[in-house]
């Protein structure tokens, strides 16, 4: 099992990203949901938990054969998915991945949201008991995303928002930006193959980190569009939201279906 600790900074508070996340996830997941692929969602309801309250759960099938190594693709059958399972008690989440094709393949993500500059080595001592094999701080505007994820509307370093006079961020600027916030994400990644473990947590410590880039790049680059709404407001646009990715993730997969050979 492979396990790091990710830190993310943000020019917004705990409060303002409640909502900036739940926008976020929504708009990125209709986007990435085309050509058969992308997220379903297939449960959206309350959950409560005796220690952390209230809270919301989830449940997602996301859709991503393209998007594997060439190695992987020579043993995955061609229509397969991951099954997200996520309990958001915000500030605090808990995401889980797993494959019914792969069952060695389990990724779990610990999630606290807190108000400081990412300098609080103490964030997960209370739900475990090892120290992350690493401690990755990701810097949302200067850190080098993969070309084909670059949008110029996204970059940081030249974005500046109209309603919020927030940007753009230079070098140094998680060391006197005001406001901020830290993500800080326990991620373990276990596949426990002999010959492939290695190989595979690396894979995919390496497309997370990718992902936890994009996704916060994006909730901060998005701010004008989601800066004001209430979290009604967004729980609307989220079910909305919902409706379109579902509906164009299986018109996609359908297409797919029809055009390919029954797996033998």
């Amino acid at each position: 099992m492979l396990v790091k600790e990710y830190r993310i900074c943000m020019p917004l508070t705990v409060e303002e990203y409640r909502i900036g996340q739940l926008y976020m996830i929504s708009k990125h997941s209709l986007e990435q949901s085309s050509a058969g692929e992308g997220v379903e969602v297939t449960v959206n309801e309350p959950c409560e938990d005796p220690k952390h309250g209230r809270g919301q759960y989830t449940e997602k099938r996301i859709y991503l054969n393209s998007k594997l190594p060439g190695w992987a693709k020579t043993f995955v059958p061609k229509i397969f998915y991951i099954t997200e399972r996520a309990w958001n008690y915000y500030p605090f989440t808990i995401t889980e991945y797993t494959c019914s094709f792969l069952p060695k393949l389990q990724i779990r993500i610990e999630t606290k949201f807190e108000n400081n500059r990412g300098d609080n080595n103490q964030v997960f001592v209370e739900s475990s008991s090892s120290p992350p094999d690493e401690v990755c701080a990701l810097d949302i505007a200067f850190d080098e995303l993969p070309e084909r994820y670059y949008r110029e509307s996204e970059d940081l370093r030249l974005f500046r928002s109209v309603k919020t006079g927030r940007g753009p961020l230079v070098e140094g600027w998680r060391s006197d930006t005001q406001p901020i916030m830290c993500s800080y994400k326990r991620v373990c990644a276990r596949f426990e193959v002999y010959g492939l473990q290695g190989r595979v947590e690396s894979f995919i410590h390496k497309n997370i980190r990718d992902v936890l880039l994009i996704g916060h790049r994006q909730a901060v680059a998005w701010i004008d569009e989601w800066s004001g709404m209430s979290l009604e407001d967004v729980r609307e646009f989220e079910r909305d939201l919902q409706e379109q990715t579902n509906s164009k993730l299986k018109q996609n997969t359908v297409m797919d279906s029809a055009g390919s050979q029954p797996l033998s």
